[in-house]
């Protein structure tokens, strides 16, 4: 897959359009000089566009790097297959790289790798079949040295079967989508914090429970800065019966001692490991859906003071001022509304002075205007001279701004 194949699954861009942006980005053109200045090469995308094809340019970028990290760990420990290479070459979506990459995983010893080093895996494996019969008596031909009892051989094999489920995409798959439908994030206070003058601006986090997909931004944030500042603990749970509801439906297929052990090492890997990692996940997940959520709303916030006028409530004459390419001149309103725009052509090469002159001192007039701004690039002083000659009944404000 091509970049640009990526970004098309998410935005409908033409390639063409997709593919000179990027040749732009890789030229270290910036995103306000592309929307402005290339808009033939990109076909007329905005900013907001662009930003989005170079963040998911940086996304697939990332995927592939850690394709690569992937690839090479994994040959390293001479366990990468033809058809397990294919399956990491063919995805590009980092969780499911994660699920494929999480059994070659280079981690701590586990009591699965304890199990394993007595000898249990063949157990765990017949144990999984689910078609063998006399379980004890299948135990005890695995008893040595490092197995006394048919307990300990079960118990072994269980930590086993419990990684197997752990590493089990379909498994991970779903129970993240039930997390991110029905999980609840849940608040409870530190008790030894719970009198200290800082913590009461969090008292309402003190016993707090909601639903994780519906919680506003800002009170998500609020409770794991609580956290964070030691007041409360939080936790992200579903109901557990449903959970393990759906993973014997998936693992178990039969009803005899067997599945009564697999039903043991489901509970334990859920418990142990899936809910664990899976739960972290969610939060982590939430987490930067609220913070770009409260960028949004802080972008909007600051858009508005920043959009707010200096002078107040007046109609404003604008020139974006330029030599050969002339300049350009909207009237708004008080409430910022445009009444008019046009191009006017004072300078150098077409020299139409007089007319632009007339035509400045007819829109002042025809609209009210009480102030004039130039913006500050090419032309910007020659442009305050030019406005500055012209005889009007009554002078409007003239200011160069950014």
């Amino acid at each position: 897959m091509t970049p640009t194949d990526f970004i098309k699954r998410s935005l409908s861009i033409s390639d063409k359009s997709i593919h000179s942006t990027l040749k732009l980005l890789g030229e270290d053109c910036t995103i306000p000089f592309i929307s402005r200045y290339r808009k033939d090469a990109t076909g007329n995308l905005d900013e907001v566009q662009i930003e989005q094809i170079s963040k998911l340019n940086k996304q697939f970028e990332e995927i592939v790097k850690r394709k690569e990290s992937i690839l090479k760990s994994i040959e390293e420990q001479n366990a990468l297959t033809p058809e397990f290479k294919k399956r990491i070459e063919d995805s590009f979506d980092l969780q499911e790289l994660e699920d494929l990459y999480l059994p070659c995983k280079k981690r701590r010893k586990t009591k699965a790798d304890s199990a394993k080093e007595k000898g249990l895996e063949p157990l765990a494996k017949i144990i999984m079949s689910q078609n063998a019969n006399n379980l004890e008596s299948l135990a005890s031909k695995y008893l040595n040295d490092q197995v006394a009892s048919e307990e300990e051989a079960l118990q072994g094999a269980r930590d086993i079967m419990a990684e197997w489920i752990n590493e089990n995409m379909y498994v991970r798959q779903n129970l993240r989508r039930l997390f991110q439908r029905k999980a609840i994030i849940t608040s409870k206070v530190v008790k030894a914090k719970k009198e200290e003058e800082a913590a009461q601006k969090f008292s309402q986090y003190f016993d707090w429970q909601e639903s994780l997909n519906r919680i506003p931004s800002h009170r998500l944030l609020a409770m794991l800065r609580a956290e964070t500042e030691g007041f409360v603990k939080t936790k992200i749970e579903i109901d557990k019966d449903e959970a393990l509801d759906f993973i014997e439906n998936s693992i178990i297929k039969s009803n005899n001692e067997y599945a009564d052990q697999i039903a043991l090492a489901i509970k334990d890997s859920y418990k142990r490991l899936l809910e664990p990692a899976i739960s972290n996940e969610t939060l982590q997940e939430a987490k930067e859906k609220a913070d770009h959520k409260a960028i949004e709303i802080f972008a909007e916030n600051l858009r508005q003071l920043l959009l707010a006028p200096p002078l107040g409530e007046k109609r404003i004459l604008a020139i974006d001022p330029g030599f050969k390419s002339g300049c350009k001149v909207v009237c708004i309103d008080e409430k910022g509304d445009l009444l008019h725009n046009e191009t006017i052509y004072p300078h150098a090469p077409q020299n139409e002075t007089g007319m632009a002159m007339k035509k400045i001192r007819s829109l002042v007039n025809s609209f009210n205007i009480e102030a004039i701004s130039i913006g500050n690039g090419t032309a910007s002083r020659e442009t305050e001279f030019f406005i500055k000659k012209i005889a009007f009944d009554k002078p409007p404000l003239v200011f160069i701004v950014s």
